[in-house]
């Protein structure tokens, strides 16, 4: 029977970090990747054969990063509470540079390209998200904010607190989203309200709203491009 091998005791050419620096980071596999961030194995298991433990469960790839909770990491096998947070935090940093990159594509005065940025992100939810984009002189993306998660079918959203934000943020004007968990995005009485609300707020501030943007299955409904704003 073969001793199994530690990491130590593992040619150069097998190590993540020594691969790494000999060959570049783009010659390491997907478990390879993982090790380098996870690593320490266990008793019995390298880090890289415990990255591609993980790696052949659920998509059988790196999307696992995105489908497991922390608490679902902690109960796999040699895991564990600092390396479930290590791997919850490899996506939440995989998620922020996907949306930095794309953030630079979107038109934020054409409602199509922005309803079109929210929609992955917005039309699964299974309850109502609320939130706020800020923007600066020229269009300029200062960042968004999660005001409210409400109900399957109501979210409440209070103007005191979306101009804190956006004034904090030193933003001259906002764009305010949220979701419908039916696929319907036709607004209802209480959105047309808030939304009369928040510009009427927004112009005693000098803060101009730009557009309310309601994000169903696949597509959406836009006050500015219906002329309500």
């Amino acid at each position: 029977m073969h001793r199994h091998l530690t990491m130590k005791e593992l040619p150069d050419s097998e190590k993540p970090y020594e691969k790494c620096m000999a060959q570049g980071p783009q010659s390491l596999s997907d478990a390879e990747l993982l090790a380098v961030f996870i690593r320490t194995g266990t008793k019995g298991m390298t880090s890289v054969e415990l990255a591609q433990d993980f790696l052949s469960r659920g998509n059988k790839n790196l999307l696992n990063l995105y489908d497991y909770s922390l608490q679902e990491l902690m109960k796999l096998p040699g895991v564990g509470k600092a390396k479930a947070v290590q791997l919850v935090c490899i996506a939440e940093i995989s998620r922020r540079i996907a949306k930095a990159v794309r953030i630079r594509q979107v038109c934020f005065h054409d409602p199509a390209s922005v309803a079109e940025f929210y929609m992955e992100k917005l039309r699964h939810e299974k309850q109502e998200h609320f939130i706020c984009c800020m923007l600066g002189s020229r269009g300029r993306y200062l960042g968004d904010r999660i005001l409210t998660i409400g109900s399957a079918d109501a979210s409440v959203v209070s103007p005191r607190e979306l101009f804190m934000h956006a004034l904090q943020k030193q933003a001259v004007s906002v764009i305010i989203l949220h979701n419908h968990p039916s696929g319907e995005p036709q607004p209802s009485q209480a959105d047309m309200q808030v939304t009369g609300c928040i510009a009427k707020c927004g112009k005693m501030l000098q803060l101009e709203l730009i557009d309310h943007i309601i994000i169903g299955d696949n597509k959406y409904y836009s006050f500015r491009e219906k002329g309500l704003l």
